[in-house]
């Protein structure tokens, strides 16, 4: 297995460190010069690229790759590698056997705090979560046209070590925001790498939601990382009257909770199924710094 990792950045790395022990060979690309030493650090070949010129480099690992995960955001122009057209990417990518694009759970829009599920109607609010439906559907006719299985993998919001609530709390960012009965999903990093090990042993396609199993209130987190650390929360800040920027306050627009049921019905074992054991590890391990 040759895998390529389009945008090897926090999620990227993660699965590069599940995947090393499978692969023959794995092969990354980061925006900057400046980042390629931290891929190399941890077994990665590191490549850059920017979402626009494809050196001969990168179009050398291309050719090889049996196994690509694409995470780059697809911006206003879409996916960088959709818009190469079908017919391009079949010939840049002849050995390719399957295809993980790393996606949100925004696209589901806001559902008023009910529960969606994968078959649920994508209804996206803001422009990035348009942009990644249209980046989803390119990717899904892309495994229909050319018999690739394509998984499509809506990440709920992120965190893990080096990135998370004990960390906000100690450089003063963290917040508790109250907005009564807002909800959100989240994703250990570690679960992102394994649920994407998992597809790719079973050479699963079609969409998954890669989310734990509790959506929960924001403040939630804040509360409990605090008492962990032996440090005073924040205080509580109605929603509506507080600072927050445009991005912040189009993510408490949408309100819903995400079912992972396919993903665990598939298989996967969540190593950290919700918040609580998540801070927990990452308190106790000492880990939450990175």
């Amino acid at each position: 297995m040759r895998v390529l990792i389009l945008g090897a950045g926090y999620s990227g790395k993660a699965i590069a460190r599940e995947l090393l022990p499978l692969a023959s060979r794995i092969t990354g690309t980061t925006r900057s010069l400046e980042k390629r030493a931290a891929l190399t650090a941890i077994g990665i070949e590191a490549l850059v690229y920017d979402g626009n010129e494809i050196s001969p480099e990168l179009a050398a690992e291309m050719a090889r790759a049996t196994h690509l995960i694409q995470s780059i955001a697809p911006g206003r122009e879409g996916d960088p590698i959709i818009r190469l057209g079908f017919t391009r990417m079949r010939d840049l990518m002849p050995a390719l056997e399957w295809v993980g694009y790393l996606s949100t759970v925004g696209v589901y829009g806001d559902h008023k705090g009910g529960w969606v599920d994968e078959e649920s109607e994508c209804k996206p609010v803001s422009q990035r979560s348009r942009e990644r439906v249209e980046a989803e559907d390119g990717w899904m006719a892309f495994g229909e046209a050319s018999g690739i299985p394509v998984a499509v993998l809506r990440l709920a919001g992120i965190y893990g070590p080096g990135r998370n609530t004990f960390r906000n709390l100690e450089e003063g960012t963290a917040k508790r925001l109250i907005k009564p009965d807002q909800v959100f999903n989240r994703i250990r990093v570690e679960d992102i790498a394994g649920a994407t090990a998992l597809l790719i042993d079973k050479h699963a396609d079609g969409i998954f939601n890669i989310t734990d199993n509790e959506p929960a209130p924001p403040q939630d987190l804040v509360s409990m990382a605090a008492d962990m650390m032996g440090v005073e929360p924040p205080p509580e800040v109605a929603f509506e009257s507080a600072e927050l920027t445009p991005m912040a306050r189009s993510f408490y627009g949408e309100n819903k909770r995400v079912s992972n049921r396919k993903l665990r019905d598939a298989g996967y074992v969540m190593r950290f199924t919700d918040y609580r054991a998540s801070l927990a590890d990452l308190w106790e391990a000492g880990r939450w710094r990175g």
